[in-house]
């Protein structure tokens, strides 16, 4: 996944296909094959329409992580600024207040647990670096 040819794949056939299949199959099938992924809706920050999108996703207690990752490219996905204006999200389906992760102990913390669901993750770090963006962590705590 961390390759270039791949990441195009994902940015431009996945990412599009994604938030559909999920919705179809209630989130039973996605894009993401044997990651675990799940539909994300946020409101639009500036037109508050709801927008869709699917994500990989891990468990840390309770809450759920996310990770804006955008495969390291220089800009942060579009559904983190709707989250970060409008933090009362769905995640497959249940109602999740928003919170990014800013302490950097926690981030390391969850760094390794997101490596080991996703070891690409490591390499969209050193690419986004490189342009100077730092890919945050969202915490999703259940409302």
């Amino acid at each position: 996944m961390g390759t270039r040819p791949l990441t195009w794949v994902s940015r431009h056939v996945a990412w599009k296909l994604d938030p559909y299949l999920l919705a179809l199959t209630r989130g039973r099938l996605g894009m993401g094959m044997a990651l675990p992924t799940a539909l994300l809706e946020t409101r639009g920050a500036r037109s508050g329409q709801r927008r869709r999108n699917g994500v990989i996703y891990f468990h840390d207690g309770e809450n759920v992580i996310i990770v804006p990752s955008k495969a390291g490219m220089p800009t942060h996905p579009g559904w983190f600024h709707n989250l970060r204006a409008n933090p009362d999200v769905v995640f497959g389906m249940q109602p999740f207040r928003a919170n990014v992760v800013e302490d950097q102990d926690e981030r390391q913390r969850l760094w390794k647990l997101a490596d080991n669901i996703f070891p690409p993750y490591a390499t969209y770090r050193t690419r986004a670096a490189r342009t100077g963006r730092t890919i945050p962590i969202v915490q999703l705590t259940p409302r």
